[in-house]
């Protein structure tokens, strides 16, 4: 396992210490089975986003999903049900009913826009839009009373 030293990078920026403690943080899991579940992230579109958590068994009583400041957190807790009533015992579990809670760092100005859960996979759609004033603006140069900002249109990225 590796490890990196970011010591030197503290005293020479401002402002950067929440990109510092992400970065500290990648190489272990507080606590938990950092691979249960399983997931994907993908890109459905230009700004938009899709994480697909594995959660087979699970329903969507027994499914939280919470975000909080840019923390999208999803928690899994199994009811505890006896097999008992229905009249077999389990012999072999190898399908996983254990609790979980799965963290993700959002960037600024994501928003999840819902979820679903469907064949046992818990979808959760993102989508970041800037919000004007923070988009990129071309500032005409004129005499002070004509030039105004105007905002420049995002161009679409090329596939490569």
């Amino acid at each position: 396992m590796r490890t990196f030293d970011l010591t030197p990078l503290y005293r020479s920026t401002v402002g950067f210490d929440h990109l510092f403690s992400l970065l500290d943080s990648f190489g272990g899991l507080e606590g938990g089975n950092p691979s249960y579940p399983p997931y994907n992230i993908e890109r459905t579109g230009e700004n938009a986003y899709r994480i697909s958590v594995a959660v087979a068994g699970f329903t969507e009583k027994e499914l939280n999903i919470e975000v909080k400041e840019n923390t999208l957190s999803i928690r899994g807790e199994k009811e505890t049900v006896e097999k008992k009533e229905e009249g077999g015992e389990v012999l072999y579990q190898g399908i996983a009913a254990r609790a979980f809670e799965r963290r993700f760092q959002l960037a600024d100005h994501v928003e999840v826009r819902g979820a679903s859960l469907e064949n046992g996979l818990l979808h959760v759609d993102l989508v970041r839009e800037i919000p004007e004033s923070k988009k990129p603006r071309q500032i005409a140069i004129g005499n002070g009373k004509e030039a105004k900002a105007q905002v420049i249109e995002a161009k679409p990225a090329k596939a490569a």
